[in-house]
Order: C-alpha cells, then structure tokens, then sequence
C-alpha cells in the first residue's frame, strides 16, 4: 500500500481518494440508516433523542451538501499526497504493530483537538454563515454527517496535514483516521441513543452532539468531551432527556 501511494500520479491518487471516500460515506450512511431507522426500533433497543420531524427537503439537501464534501475529501488527498512527493513528509517504513496502533491512539487526540478548534472558529460571526449549512438539520440523520459547506470541508478535510510534517506516520494511522472519523460522525448524527443506560464514551458523545444541534452553541467536541471541559463550553442540559420542542 505504501509504495502504491508513493507511485501514484496526481490523477490516479485524487480517483483513489474519490472512490474511498464515496464509498466510506455510502456504506457507513447507509448501515447506520438501516440500524437506526429499522433494526434498532424494531428489536426495541435505543430510542430517538429528537422527536421532532425533519425540516422540508432535508435528506436532498444533506445529499446534495455532502456529494461536494466527498469530491472535497476524496479530491483533495492530493495535498497530503502532495507533502510526500515534495519530500516534506514521509511514510513510516515496515511499521510494528504496536506503532501503528499508537499513531492511530495520536491521530484520535489530534482529530478531537483539530475538530475542536476549527468547529470553535465555524461558531464565530467571521465564519458562521459557512457553518449554517450543517445546522440547517437540527434533528439530525445520519447523512447530516458530511453536509457542509465547501469551505467547513475545506477546514474539517486539513486534519492529517500538520501530524505528516511533524511524523513519518504509517499508511495505515492515516487511512484508519477518516474512517473512525466517519464512522463516529454518522453516529453521533443518527439521532438514536443505541443504550439510553450505558455511559459508554461514544454513546455520550452522540448525545453530546445532538444536543449541539438541538441548542446550537456549546459542545464543540468531537466524541470525546475534554476539550469542552477545558474550554468551558460543555453544555450542562441533561442530554439522555429526549428533545420534543
């Protein structure tokens, strides 16, 4: 895999980086969609965390939104690709299992702390009308995960840019990354509480993050909650209560 990275053209290593993302976002909406919408209900697991109805046109607006944020993905793993061929970052050789674990550990850290800032930032009055976009579903499915706007993907898409200049990662830290990215996105957007009892921390941060959509400031976060803690936008609402109004 390394090498085939390496030796890619431009062209070649954008088409790649186009079919993994539409495929990662078609998989994972989908799976996440049929569980939550199907499944789960049926078996009676979970419950909803928003009762409310979508708005008009939601889930045609999120697709439209989101098939620019996948070409935006998938397009622009040209520029990390770029770094590699400039000479200004390097893939790990022959990495141990234990290395690739622990960048993947680093890469989770670095995506909350990256997420957090730049999510911060969407929430000022410079940035926020590229913001609007995704808060235009305020109960949310799981294809609101990618519905940006252009320039909220631009920034979100920069999160393996500064660890490849700073760390020869392996190729397989950098793949896992947008995949646990997605993965958690589309869950912390699918409206569900899978276990309203569980205190698990991905269960939390789904509810974190609805209710983020629901009061809109607060809980920047991404799955994780220490960066609200430390910057003191934690939102302190009950969040295993059901939002109806």
């Amino acid at each position: 895999m390394r090498e085939f990275v390496l030796n890619c053209s431009a062209l070649e290593i954008m088409g790649v980086g186009l079919v993994f993302f539409i495929a990662s976002y078609l998989l994972f909406g989908a799976v996440n969609t049929l569980f939550t919408r199907k499944i789960l209900p049926a078996m009676q697991m979970g419950k909803p965390l928003d009762l409310r109805s979508l708005s008009a046109g939601q889930y045609r607006r999120e697709i439209q939104l989101s098939a620019v944020t996948v070409f935006i993905f998938g397009a622009g793993v040209i520029f990390p690709w770029g770094l590699l061929q400039l000479g200004w970052a390097s893939l790990a050789v022959d990495p141990s299992l234990s290395q690739i674990l622990m960048e993947m550990l680093v890469l989770i850290i670095w995506n909350e702390v990256h997420f957090y800032i730049n999510h911060r930032l969407l929430h000022t009055k410079l940035l926020q009308r590229f913001h609007l976009p995704h808060h235009g579903s305020i109960v949310t499915t799981p294809w609101t995960a990618y519905s940006f706007h252009p320039v909220e993907a631009l920034m979100l898409g920069s999160v393996l840019m500064l660890p490849m200049v700073l760390h020869d990662f392996s190729i397989h830290a950098l793949i896992f990354i947008p995949l646990f990215s997605l993965l958690i996105n589309t869950l912390g957007h699918a409206n569900y509480d899978i276990n309203p009892a569980s205190r698990f921390f991905i269960y939390q941060g789904m509810r974190r993050h609805q209710l983020h959509h629901a009061l809109f400031n607060g809980n920047y976060g991404f799955m994780l909650p220490f960066m609200d803690k430390l910057c003191g936008t934690a939102l302190q609402k009950n969040s295993d209560e059901s939002v109806t109004r």
